[in-house]
C-alpha cells in the first residue's frame, strides 16, 4: 500500500538546513492499522503531509499503491489525494452552517456523481459510524465525538485506499476517544488501511503497529502479534549522512 524509502525533508534556515525527516524507511500493507508516535518536533506532521501528498520529500522515494508519487505533477497529485486518501483531523474541519450530511457529501461534489448517488453514499457512510439519526444536525448541535464521527464519514465517502488520521482523539474525552478508536478498528477489519499520528503512547498502543519517531528518524517499529510484540526485521534503518553529502 505504502512504500517509503530513505525519505528526507529538509528546510533551509538562513545559511543552514534543518532535517525534519532524516532518511525514513518503512512500508505499510493493505488493511494495516499503524500509529506514528513521537513528541513535538519529531517529524510526525511532516511525514503525514508527505503521506497525504500535501508536501513532497526533498529526497527519497514514496510509492502509494505502486504509484511513484514524486513523479506526479500538482494536478495529478491532487487527483490521487482526492481519490485514494481520506483525511481525519484533530479539529474536525467541518463547515458550521452545513448539516452533518452536507459536510459528508462535500468531497463528492466534483466527483461526477449525481445528487442522489452522493446522498446515498453519504447516508451509508454516516450509518457506518453510527450517526443515522444525526444527519440534519449542524456541527454546533453535535458533541465532539459526534463531530469526529462526521469527519470520519466524510473521509470514507470517496472509498479511499487509506485514511490518514492526525491526532484524531486529541480534542475528545477518553470515552469519545475510545469510541473513535473502536470505529477505526472496525474499519480496518472491513478492509480499510489507517495510518494515525499521535503524540500519546496510550493512543498509539491501540494500533496494530507503532512506529516511533524522534528527531526525524525512526527509533522503533513494533508489530503486535498473538505471541507478543515483534520488532521490524533489521530494526530502524539509520541514514549515514544527508543526501548529497
Amino acid at each position: 500500500m505504502i512504500a517509503i524509502q530513505d525519505v528526507w525533508r529538509t528546510y533551509p534556515m538562513g545559511p543552514n538546513r534543518v532535517d525534519a525527516l532524516g532518511g525514513v524507511t518503512f512500508s505499510v500493507a493493505a488493511r494495516d492499522f499503524v500509529a506514528i508516535c513521537g513528541p513535538s518536533g519529531s517529524g510526525k506532521s511532516t511525514l503525514m503531509n508527505i503521506l497525504g501528498c500535501l508536501d513532497r520529500p526533498t529526497a527519497g522515494r514514496y510509492a502509494l499503491e505502486g504509484i511513484e508519487v514524486e513523479t506526479l505533477d500538482d494536478d495529478a497529485l491532487a487527483d490521487l489525494r482526492n481519490r485514494r486518501i481520506g483525511f481525519v483531523f484533530q479539529t474536525f474541519n467541518l463547515l458550521p452552517r452545513m448539516s452533518a450530511l452536507r459536510n459528508v457529501e462535500l468531497p463528492m461534489i466534483y466527483s461526477g456523481l449525481s445528487r442522489e448517488d452522493r446522498r446515498r453514499r453519504a447516508l451509508d457512510a454516516m450509518a457506518a459510524v453510527g450517526l443515522t439519526g444525526r444527519t440534519e444536525h449542524r456541527p454546533s448541535e453535535l458533541s465532539g465525538g459526534e463531530q469526529q464521527r462526521v469527519a470520519i464519514a466524510r473521509a470514507l465517502v470517496n472509498r479511499p485506499a487509506i485514511i490518514l488520521a492526525d491526532e484524531p482523539t486529541g480534542n475528545l474525552d477518553s470515552k469519545a476517544g475510545e469510541e473513535i478508536l473502536g470505529i477505526f478498528r472496525d474499519l480496518v477489519a472491513g478492509g480499510t488501511t489507517i495510518v494515525m499520528v499521535t503524540h500519546n503512547p496510550r493512543i498509539a498502543e491501540q494500533a496494530r503497529r507503532v512506529i516511533q519517531l524522534e528527531d526525524g528518524r525512526i527509533t522503533s517499529d513494533v508489530w503486535k502479534t498473538p505471541s507478543g510484540p515483534v520488532r521490524a526485521p533489521g530494526g530502524p534503518e539509520s541514514a549515514s549522512g544527508h543526501p548529497g553529502d
